[in-house]
């Protein structure tokens, strides 16, 4: 198909044309302008702002989350951590920003808590409480297991009150909650939100597995990690510490240490600056080997210490015989008649204990369960 020939325009070619022009230019673009000029003003009135209308009360929901705000925030802090790093000209050792989170004031002797992972790799961490004053901060003691972290300042006498706990075990799913923390360094953010779920199961930063942990809408983002999850009471009910996105930013899938494990672990934390887990001297066979062996659930014992707990308690590890064949031993089942499904739900029935104490173990062997005292030793 041929295309029609398109018009030809032929500029002219003398300066006065060129001009003329250009003048016409000027002329339609002054037109244009002068379509948007104001109007001419008919009468002068004075310039005077529009009354403003009454809102009335405040409502209650309004309310509520103010009370709770006013009152949490003076506990809330952000949480600034630094790493070493040598300066490539004079080659002298400085600290700079890591990274930022956010913590709360555990007690009035200073004591803060929040996530391990905003303080893991830094070499340093600087405080800032609601009036804007640096601290620099200590750590006391961390558990990677949970996700928990205790940083320590010396804290100003009056004006920064501990936040109130309050319990995980009566949660229930719709309930109101709120969040306050630093997402991207913005400080002192309130976010509300319900209760999504309970019971959820998150992987901890060394591949542990948290479980009971409360699910939630309220936005958390980047910043918020370490911070308090509230009930309308204003009480701790949880620690934020991750998100389910795949963008990195809140798609109100968040997830909270629930307050209980909190209060469990933060005080021996600070007692002995580390969690001491009781052990029982055991070493357990590779996740499978149960049911490869077509043995019930549990923990299969690999081995089992000279002089450890299990072996005051008569356990014995499974082992190969002299022509290769597996000799049978013992299979945890059950502590103070809690299941034991694999090694990870022994480690977390044994936290909920101290080295001393003295628990019951379900024993499979040969076919026959037995139940069996056994006093727990430390894990150093």
């Amino acid at each position: 198909m041929k295309l029609p020939a398109l018009p030809r325009y032929t500029l002219p070619r003398s300066p006065s044309g060129l001009l003329a022009m250009a003048l016409a230019l000027v002329s339609g673009l002054a037109a244009a302008v002068l379509l948007w000029a104001p109007a001419p003003v008919q009468g002068r009135t004075e310039a005077t702002p529009r009354a403003v209308a009454p809102r009335g009360a405040l409502t209650a929901d309004e309310q509520a989350h103010i009370e709770v705000f006013r009152k949490a925030s003076p506990s809330v802090v952000h949480i600034t951590t630094l790493a070493a790093q040598r300066d490539m000209f004079s080659m002298n050792v400085q600290q700079v920003p890591r990274g930022t989170g956010t913590g709360f004031l555990w007690d009035d002797r200073g004591h803060i808590v929040t996530n391990f992972h905003v303080i893991q790799g830094a070499t340093a961490a600087r405080v800032t409480l609601s009036d804007q004053t640096v601290h620099e901060a200590t750590l006391v003691g961390a558990f990677a297991d949970r996700d928990l972290a205790v940083l320590k300042i010396d804290l100003p006498k009056t004006g920064f009150p501990p936040i109130p706990i309050g319990t995980s075990r009566d949660l229930i799913v719709g309930q109101r909650v709120y969040a306050i923390g630093n997402p991207f360094g913005l400080d002192q953010t309130l976010t509300t939100g319900i209760v999504s779920a309970l019971n959820r199961e998150i992987e901890s930063f060394n591949q542990r597995t948290i479980k009971a942990v409360i699910q939630t809408d309220a936005a958390i983002n980047p910043g918020n990690s370490g911070g308090p999850l509230l009930d309308s009471a204003g009480r701790l009910i949880g620690v934020n510490t991750q998100i389910a996105s795949p963008s990195g930013a809140s798609a109100g899938i968040g997830f909270a240490i629930p307050a209980d494990e909190v209060n469990r672990i933060v005080p021996r934390l600070i007692r002995d600056g580390r969690y001491l887990r009781p052990s029982l001297g055991v070493a357990a066979g590779p996740p499978g080997l149960a049911q490869s062996l077509k043995l019930p659930k549990g923990v299969v014992l690999v081995q089992v210490g000279a002089g450890s707990p299990a072996a005051r308690a008569g356990l014995v590890p499974f082992r190969r015989g002299s022509r290769g064949e597996v000799v049978g031993g013992d299979i945890i089942t059950a502590i103070n008649d809690d299941a034991v499904a694999d090694l990870d739900s022994m480690l977390t029935l044994l936290e909920r204990r101290q080295p001393g104490d003295t628990v019951t173990l379900t024993v499979w062997r040969a076919g026959q369960s037995r139940k069996q005292p056994v006093v727990l030793g430390n894990s150093e």
